[in-house]
């Protein structure tokens, strides 16, 4: 196959993949259909999407959270379109803030167990960054056939209200608005934020509504009587704001907002912004169709910074991880990126490209450490199969040196934020800083796929294993069943490679068009930079 040919190749292969993946970003922001979007503006109110439209300010930027979130679950549920909420993070009168929207045509804007993990995501990125948060709540509040799924553990329903309380102690503002239905638990989250709106005769809050009243203690009464506008700011005093109708209220939203001090700076560096020197769309034919196969990272950075310069740090050492200092959008950033392409080290032996090496491990692990003494943000751009294995590797000590850079990962104090390029396997996920390793935002590229070890290699291990299993309890396997049964088990392993069955988990904050990297790595920063450090940095007991 001609360069050219592969070129095209490969950009065809990524625009096929962003023109499905804006098929399903359509037909997800329909939430519930569009029927139920009728129902709902029949009552006189905005969709979610259209509240967070009229929120933040128009033209700037807005990255949206977990978009993706439910996709393909809850099938016996109906769905949950973006998990029955709509989570982004965007300017309010120019400031940084993240805004949490239930979508009421959803269920009536009920609550699944993922719409508790996207919800609780959304308050973690307010914390870390000590960026303000505003609720938007339209919820009949938890989906009662799931309940045990979302009630009472650590990380379920109850753990948002805990937050709310934290959050208030730490100073983060937090404003809400009743825009619809709020009703049981949820009632809390509204009062527990620093101020409360409720929209007249569309929004209503209390712990129990007209009907469990009527059951509980015979009390005949209506739910506006019972927690309306008009009751809950002039006789409860539940609530501080009666707006008349859903542009009132976030405009009163913006100009509560627009008030706030300014936060203080963590001083990350920025300068004036660059576009890239090389053509970022190019980005499209780097990447190969099959991602398996090899490509030169460090081509692929230069379309993403500034200029598209790269200081890289020990260059000719741990030539499977590319480490220099660069700046995306005028902001100071060190990178760590697995390359792709086989390179020779300095004895001269070949190594695999998106393996990570011992000598790789070291250098990234030193860099790390010099990033967090220079109080520069660390990007890491994941392609990586794993850590070398075989004897040599395991007699040079891989395992010490993996554990080396998985420590420094691990506790660097200065903001960290993960693009899955491609692979994302075993431990190599975890040393490259994938979710469990606290990024502050972790996005992937449709060519991403994450997963303990690779497609066809896992689906052999397990062949494996099922075929001894069935053996062992006397059965005999004809080699038209064995490949019949390794056929079912590459469907099943390769649907969870899919990068929707990460972000519809939340392993990711998303998917997103590779020229967009840039944007969202910018705005991450920026949020982080409302966050000074006050942690010192330290790697505790590391063997080296």
């Amino acid at each position: 196959m001609s360069k050219n040919t592969e070129v095209n190749k490969n950009e065809d292969a990524m625009r096929l993949m962003l023109s499905d993946l804006k098929k399903i970003s359509e037909q997800v922001k329909l939430g519930g259909g569009k029927k139920s979007i009728e129902k709902h503006k029949e009552k006189g109110k905005l969709t979610a999407r259209e509240r967070l439209d009229l929120l933040f300010d128009e033209g700037k930027s807005v990255i949206e959270v977990a978009e993706y979130a439910g996709y393909g679950m809850y099938a016996e549920q109906g769905g949950c379109p973006s998990g029955g909420v709509v989570v982004q993070l965007g300017y309010i009168k120019g400031r940084l803030c993240i805004a949490v929207a239930n979508d009421a045509t959803v269920k009536a804007g009920a609550w699944f167990p993922i719409t508790a993990k996207k919800n609780l995501r959304a308050q973690e990125i307010s914390i870390e960054n000590k960026i303000p948060i505003v609720y938007l709540v339209d919820s009949a509040g938890v989906f009662l056939p799931m309940q045990d799924e979302i009630f009472p553990d650590k990380e379920h329903f109850g753990r948002i209200f805990y937050n709310n309380s934290i959050m208030s102690s730490m100073g983060i503002p937090q404003i809400a608005a009743i825009m619809g239905s709020c009703v049981a638990g949820g009632a809390y989250l509204p009062i527990l934020s620093d101020e409360a709106l409720i929209v007249d005769k569309t929004g209503s809050v209390f712990l129990a509504g007209s009907y469990l009243v009527k059951s509980a203690v015979g009390e005949d009464i209506d739910n506006e009587t019972l927690g309306g506008a008009t009751t809950t700011t002039e006789i409860s005093g539940v609530t501080d704001y009666k707006v008349k109708d859903d542009a009132e209220c976030l405009a009163t939203i913006r100009n509560i907002i627009d008030k706030i001090g300014k936060p203080d700076n963590a001083g990350f560096d920025r300068v004036a912004p660059v576009k890239p020197a090389l053509n970022e769309e190019e980005i499209y034919s780097l990447i190969p169709e099959n991602i398996t196969s090899q490509y030169d990272m460090l081509e692929v950075i230069k379309r993403l910074v500034d200029n598209s310069e790269i200081e890289q740090y020990k260059e000719d050492y741990g030539k499977s991880i590319i480490c220099g200092y660069a700046r995306i959008d005028g902001w100071a950033v060190g990178i760590v990126a697995n390359q792709r392409k086989v390179v020779k080290n300095k004895k001269g032996e070949m190594q695999f490209g998106g393996v990570i090496y011992s000598d790789s491990a070291d250098k990234a692990a030193r860099f790390i450490m010099n990033c967090n003494q220079k109080k520069i943000p660390l990007v890491f751009l994941q392609d990586v199969t794993g850590f070398m294995v075989g004897s040599r590797s395991e007699h040079g000590g891989i395992i010490k040196d993996g554990a080396k850079m998985v420590n420094v990962v691990s506790n660097s104090v200065v903001p960290k934020f993960t693009i899955v390029i491609g692979n994302s396997y075993g431990a190599g996920n975890y040393a490259m800083c994938g979710k469990a390793y606290g990024p502050r935002l972790i996005y992937a590229w449709p060519s991403s796929k994450i997963a303990v070890m690779g497609g066809d290699a896992a689906a052999k291990t397990l062949l494996q294993i099922q075929v001894s299993s069935l053996k062992a309890k006397g059965k005999e396997i004809h080699p038209d069943d064995e490949k019949k049964l390794l056929e079912d088990i590459k469907a099943k392993y390769f649907e969870t490679l899919d990068p929707k069955y990460a972000a519809a988990r939340l392993w990711t904050d998303g998917i997103i068009d590779p020229l967009d990297t840039r944007k969202v790595i910018s705005m991450g920063i920026e949020a982080a930079n409302h966050a000074p450090i006050t942690k010192q940095f330290s790697t505790g007991v590391i063997q080296t």
